[in-house]
């Protein structure tokens, strides 16, 4: 009984630790700005309503909000230096 324990643990962990790598997505690098800064700056521009969603893609975050008129934004921004692209 406590092989069979032991044999379903590890094969629970091993198909964990493959599904957890498949999420390898690149971090920002450690001299990065906080993501909180940027979505600051964000929330300063004029006509800004909410923000809609963050991503991170080719080194870089990309913003979209909305404005006061219902217009659709999206800007990237540089993660070490905070400004846009």
């Amino acid at each position: 009984m406590s092989r069979f324990l032991m044999a379903t643990s590890v094969a629970v962990f091993l198909a964990a630790g493959s599904a957890l790598a498949a999420d390898d997505k690149p971090l920002p690098p450690p001299n990065a700005k906080k993501l909180s800064d940027i979505i600051a700056k964000v929330e300063q521009r004029d006509g800004f309503q909410y923000v809609k969603e963050v991503d991170w893609d080719d080194g870089a975050y990309i913003v979209t909000y909305y404005t006061a008129d219902k217009a659709k934004v999206q800007i990237t921004y540089d993660p070490v230096t905070a400004e846009p692209k």
